[in-house]
């Protein structure tokens, strides 16, 4: 089992999306998958078709209201544990000792039934995303092929370092993904260049897939379908496709079977 935080500070770069078509590829290659929306912009959670305003949501699981098994929603396209703008005020009202561990904890009594647990945070390095790190084992980092979205990383590697040291020692950074790419673009290429040469900084990789635009994402985002299914011969249903596939790759041994977490 692998609890993966999707993480970038930034806004646009494809965060949601990553962790949409990540989680229902999974699900398609019959893994058993569960998605943790701590943005309280709730946009995994509205493309997905989650009930974000009748039912518990992430609000209540982190104030202890409710449980986990009474947040999860189980979805034809994986099962989620919603959130909606009520998270955005979590931070003033959480400010106790520990805090860091409320999502570590809440989880802990679920996560034995699913293979992986994809987290969506929100575009900021406050304590729910904090809170996703010390829960996480691996970091995805998204990223446009564009300066100051790129540049961010290295202050984001800085807050992972952080949690690492104090919360959470197995944390790593799994690689950077670049999405919206157009290899015909030539500050495109010089910016691939330079992320590959801060993942060299920070000890990660740049994941060799990247991620071409296409408005089909935002089509099937509001369809609430996944590319896989909305847009299947899609450039960027095959891009995903490549990316999980490269992915899950990390995880088999030489004999060709995969390693247990």
């Amino acid at each position: 089992m692998e609890i993966i935080a999707v993480a970038n500070q930034k806004g646009g770069v494809c965060k949601t999306t990553t962790v949409h078509a990540l989680a229902a590829g999974l699900k398609q290659r019959g893994y058993k998958v569960l998605t943790v929306d701590m943005d309280p912009q709730g946009n995994l959670s509205d493309s997905a078709g989650a009930d974000s305003y009748n039912l518990p949501t992430m609000y209540e699981l982190l104030k202890r209201e409710a449980g986990a098994n009474k947040v999860v929603q189980h979805l034809d396209m994986f099962d989620i544990m919603p959130a909606n703008i009520l998270l955005a005020g979590l931070e003033q009202e959480m400010n106790e000792i520990g805090k860091e561990h409320r999502l570590s904890e809440s989880l802990e009594g679920i996560k034995h039934e699913y293979d992986y647990i994809i987290i969506d945070t929100p575009p900021s390095l406050g304590v729910l995303t904090v809170n996703s790190f010390t829960a996480a084992d691996k970091v995805i980092i998204p990223t446009t092929a564009g300066v100051f979205a790129v540049k961010g990383i290295l202050q984001l590697s800085n807050t992972i370092a952080t949690v690492k040291k104090y919360c959470n020692k197995r944390l790593k950074i799994d690689g950077i993904l670049i999405t919206k790419y157009n290899p015909r673009i030539n500050i495109n290429k010089d910016v691939k260049a330079l992320t590959e040469e801060i993942s060299s900084k920070i000890n990660t990789k740049v994941y060799k897939t990247y991620i071409r635009s296409s408005v089909v994402v935002e089509e099937s985002q509001a369809q609430k379908a996944d590319i896989f299914s909305y847009a299947a011969s899609s450039t960027v249903a095959e891009d995903y496709n490549s990316f999980i596939d490269e992915f899950l790759a990390q995880g088999v041994d030489k004999d060709g079977c995969k390693e247990k977490v």
